[in-house]
């Protein structure tokens, strides 16, 4: 279902079975998995490609342009896989043309506030707690969890199952 008070571009690809909640913004290269709820006021950008059952919370910015200087309009994507939950006002940044996406694997979970900066990727099963921070290029590895409040500086690869 979706509501007459979102804005959905016509050139976005939605699966079966997208919820997309009243005002929330959908750009036109997007591709959204089969069963996945998007709430209200969330907004998803351009270069967007999100898993099946995947659950996007109020007020997220999905797939923004990267805080990154020598991003300079490149066409990049985020990919989240299926099952992967991103909580309230959290942020997720697509690649710059260093890597030339982010990823975020699935069955994850991002907390409120997290944000995800540019080239991130991110395994499987990973919980990001609330208002932690990567920077860009981090690599997190299946299975970790990353506290409320940690700050992760760039180029820091971290391995599975980790608890930080």
């Amino acid at each position: 279902m979706i509501s007459k008070l979102a804005f959905v571009h016509p050139d976005a690809k939605l699966g079966k079975d997208v919820t997309v909640e009243p005002f929330a913004y959908i750009a036109g290269n997007v591709e959204i998995g089969e069963g996945t709820w998007v709430g209200p006021n969330s907004t998803i950008m351009d270069g967007a490609r999100i898993g099946k059952k995947c659950r996007i919370f109020p007020s997220s910015v999905v797939s923004g342009i990267p805080q990154d200087l020598k991003f300079i309009g490149e066409e990049t994507t985020l990919e989240i896989g299926d099952n992967t939950t991103i909580r309230e006002c959290a942020t997720v940044n697509r690649g710059t043309s260093a890597v030339g996406k982010t990823v975020i694997g699935n069955s994850c979970l991002l907390m409120a506030y997290a944000h995800v900066g540019h080239d991130c990727v991110i395994g499987n099963n990973c919980i990001i707690g609330n208002s932690c921070g990567l920077a860009g290029e981090v690599t997190v590895d299946d299975w970790a969890i990353l506290s409320a409040g940690t700050l992760v500086h760039q180029f820091t690869h971290i391995g599975g199952h980790v608890m930080i």
